[in-house]
């Protein structure tokens, strides 16, 4: 029995197609009516969405032909983890997918989740299945926009496509190493700050922006690009058992 996984953001999705626990292949940057022609391609038995942009009724209005099941993950929505939060009605989709997907991912670890997506979230879970919380920073290019919204001069860069040297020698590649080294000095600092706290974790990093950091933190990380996927198949599996 198939199942898919939609990450569903405001413009595009990214999804992935599960046999049980088998992830059998990602697609990236779909657009609605292009996931309405993918899901009428693979015609999966199960969907489950994260969306930060629909309702669950509108999900079901758009996906759920066929008589197939169609679950979004809201904050009422019950999940294979403990939540140690004191908002559980905030606590972002995308957040708690992750959580999970690092118990799947590395069920005999306690896990920092480090994801890099448009905003960068810190989240520590146990081998108890307890998500205990963390912290969320501003993303990569919202701070590149933030330094050209709040300033009269400074113009909007995108990423570098090399790592820049710290010592900058014009005012966009001043940028660009303060926004990039910045944010180095930022992971390498909060993964000391928990290690000081939580000190047996294994780190994994998920995210657009990961593969920009993943080899220059000072200790090694467990990359898993499709993490937040893996976590929306097991909270769907949770719910068909």
């Amino acid at each position: 029995m198939l199942s898919l996984a939609i990450d569903l953001g405001n413009t595009y999705a990214k999804t992935g197609l599960f046999d049980q626990d088998t992830l059998l292949e990602c697609r990236n940057r779909l657009t609605v009516s292009e996931l309405q022609q993918y899901i009428a391609g693979t015609l999966p038995a199960r969907l489950i969405f994260a969306s930060t942009s629909r309702s669950e009724a509108e999900l079901e209005q758009l996906f759920g032909a066929e008589g197939r099941q169609v679950l979004a993950l809201t904050p009422t929505l019950s999940v294979p983890l403990e939540k140690l939060y004191d908002t559980p009605q905030t606590l972002g989709a995308d957040r708690l997918a992750a959580a999970v997907g690092a118990r799947v991912l590395l069920p005999a670890h306690n896990a920092l989740v480090i994801d890099m997506g448009t905003c960068i979230t810190y989240d520590y879970v146990d081998t108890a299945g307890r998500f205990h919380g963390g912290l969320i920073s501003p993303g990569l290019r919202m701070r590149f926009r933030a330094m050209h919204t709040f300033t009269g001069r400074l113009p909007l860069l995108e990423p570098p496509a090399d790592f820049p040297l710290l010592v900058g020698k014009s005012t966009a590649h001043a940028m660009q190493s303060g926004v990039l080294n910045g944010l180095l000095a930022e992971l390498n600092g909060l993964i000391a700050a928990y290690r000081e706290q939580y000190s047996d974790f294994q780190v994994i990093m998920c995210g657009g922006d990961a593969p920009l950091f993943e080899t220059r933190l000072k200790e090694p990380i467990f990359a898993a690009p499709s993490l937040v996927l893996v976590g929306l198949n097991r909270i769907l599996q949770y719910h068909a058992s």
